[in-house]
């Protein structure tokens, strides 16, 4: 690898349970649009993306060994998620109620 090039990985998640993952080498200076154009993967373009969990537009920097994630929408609210498992899995298999010291007090 020359001085002037740096390597990224494009990740996206088009599907829940599918990762997609790309290794690209771009010129020095180059940003995170440049690193989703050379992946080739088939990405909306109006989708959010970030650089190492944290959202960042589409004009930022990239340096040597970044990872380029493409977000997609949730699909459920995540409490609405936690409160269904909680009713799932019932009180005494969750949270405080599971570690409960045999005679000891409730919730502690």
């Amino acid at each position: 690898m020359a001085e002037m090039e740096l390597r990224a990985v494009v990740c996206a998640s088009p599907a829940a349970g599918q990762v997609l993952e790309v290794e690209v080498t771009l010129p020095a200076g180059s940003r995170v649009a440049d690193a989703l154009d050379a992946s080739g993967l088939m990405l909306p373009l109006d989708a959010p993306c970030g650089l190492w969990g944290e959202a960042v537009p589409r004009d930022a920097l990239l340096r040597d060994g970044d990872r380029v994630e493409v977000y997609r929408a949730l699909t459920v609210d995540p409490k609405v998620a936690r409160r269904e498992r909680f009713v799932r899995q019932g009180a005494r298999n969750a949270g405080l109620f599971a570690r409960r010291r045999p005679g000891g007090k409730a919730g502690y």
